[in-house]
């Protein structure tokens, strides 16, 4: 078997059926059931499980990174409502908490490689705790980063916490780069709990907070975005980190973002693409919810890479 695309949602699911048979991701096939309904008999065969697979972007970024669509790895994003500060917060008492299922197929099937994410928040970080805990204990060396979408030069924040899992062998075996033992110093946490250059577990991006003191969440400070000043690319050279020579506000992927105007009289940049918006264009809310509910693929390439040259 090849790839496995888990996804609930039946316009995701058919986004992601087109998308596999148009090869912008790794073949396979899309199973709608639930996460918790699915059995280890269902995805063992897989070289690719992605749960909770939206859009398919985990598989995007993958080959962003240049990882093999043969090579067999896991990934998945988890329902963050229970742990965004913008939700109810229902933490790990939400129906949406659905991690334990996840790790029950980990568990099971044991896949020597797992990438996945959760929102960077205080909830998050305990999220992340239990996440650790639950794949130590069954045999994997866990690494963590703190990475926002600024780092790889998007015009806006997303913050997140990427982590990567690797299956061990007998005994301890090797450990990730940083990676301290259980028991020595903090446990092996240290990498969730700082930003990317803290951490040092994703080399080469850029700090955002280094970068004057204006605003970095898609916002201009001051009087620029206002109602009738459409921002230019320059206007973000000291708000979008970027390292030298690689992504940046002026030479990456979002080098000419689409401008959207907003209510509160603010122009705010947009990834190139995500247009049309407008009334009437067709399954534009679906569209939008894709969007919104998807990691960002070169921030996701980054974390892979950095693994990938340990």
């Amino acid at each position: 078997m090849s790839a496995v695309y888990n996804e609930i949602d039946p316009f995701a699911a058919a986004w992601l059926r087109e998308l596999v048979n148009r090869g912008h991701i790794a073949k396979g096939m899309v199973n709608e059931h639930s996460v918790a309904e699915l059995d280890p008999v269902d995805v063992a065969a897989a070289t690719q499980f992605h749960t909770f697979a939206g859009i398919g972007v985990w598989s995007h970024a993958l080959r962003l990174a240049g990882w093999p669509d043969d090579r067999p790895v896991w990934t998945g994003s988890c329902p963050c409502q229970p742990f965004s500060a913008a939700g109810k917060r229902g933490g790990f008492d939400d129906e949406r908490h659905l991690w334990p299922a996840w790790f029950n197929l980990i568990r099971e099937c044991r896949p020597p490689v797992i990438f996945g994410e959760q929102v960077a928040s205080k909830d998050g970080l305990a999220w992340l705790d239990a996440v650790y805990a639950d794949l130590e204990g069954a045999g994997y060396a866990v690494g963590a980063v703190d990475l926002c979408a600024a780092g790889v030069g998007a015009p806006h924040i997303r913050q997140r916490l990427f982590f990567v899992a690797e299956r061990l062998g007998d005994g301890l075996g090797p450990r990730l780069e940083g990676q301290p033992r259980n028991g020595d110093g903090d446990g092996g946490r240290s990498h969730a709990t700082g930003p990317a250059t803290e951490a040092g577990a994703v080399s080469g991006l850029g700090d955002p907070r280094e970068h004057g003191d204006r605003e970095y969440a898609g916002e201009l400070s001051g009087d620029e975005g206002q109602h009738g000043e459409r921002p230019t690319n320059r206007d973000h050279a000291s708000v979008v980190a970027g390292a030298v020579g690689g992504p940046g506000p002026t030479n990456g992927y979002w080098a000419d973002p689409d401008w959207l105007y907003c209510r509160d009289g603010k122009w705010r940049p947009v990834e190139p693409g995500t247009f049309p918006l407008a009334h009437g264009a067709p399954a534009r809310v679906g569209r939008l919810r894709g969007y919104g509910n998807a990691i960002v693929a070169q921030a996701a390439a980054e974390v892979i890479r950095a693994y990938m040259a340990r």
